[in-house]
């Protein structure tokens, strides 16, 4: 069964614009989506972040066809009154972050939230971890099989 994974916007950024040393630890998580050893969810929230970001690297036409193919790449979640409300009562210190945990959390059967970013993160309840955590721990399991 496919791991699913929660990515946070900060990934896709890297995967993108091949920011280094992230870059290619992004790119594998989105390789194995390709081919269905994982499962990758986005928040709706995240795209106007990443486009706001990317766009200074790519321009805003060849932007544009990124977020699109994002969007056949993933799995992308809404966010609701719910999450917005959860996420006030969340302790976290960034509010986007509580947003984004609060979002994760409507997925069923999630395994882990994807982030460079683990310290924003200290107070969830589900496994976070950066690209290359997960990207170890999940050889480490198929050597164990």
């Amino acid at each position: 069964m496919a791991y699913k994974l929660f990515i946070d916007s900060d990934v896709v950024i890297d995967f993108f614009t091949y920011i280094e040393p992230h870059a290619n630890p992004a790119s594998e998580l989105f390789e194995l989506n390709e081919i269905g050893e994982i499962k990758l969810y986005l928040s709706a929230v995240s795209i106007n972040n990443i486009y706001y970001i990317v766009r200074k690297f790519l321009g805003s036409k060849k932007t544009l066809e990124v977020i699109e193919t994002l969007t056949e790449m993933t799995e992308i979640i809404g966010t609701t009154k719910i999450e917005i409300l959860q996420a006030l009562k969340n302790d976290f210190k960034d509010f986007e972050d509580s947003i984004q945990y609060s979002s994760a959390l409507t997925i069923t059967g999630l395994d882990a939230i994807i982030t460079r970013n683990i310290k924003d993160y200290r107070n969830a309840s589900i496994a976070v971890m950066t690209p290359l955590n997960f990207l170890k721990m999940k050889e480490k399991n198929e050597k164990i099989k």
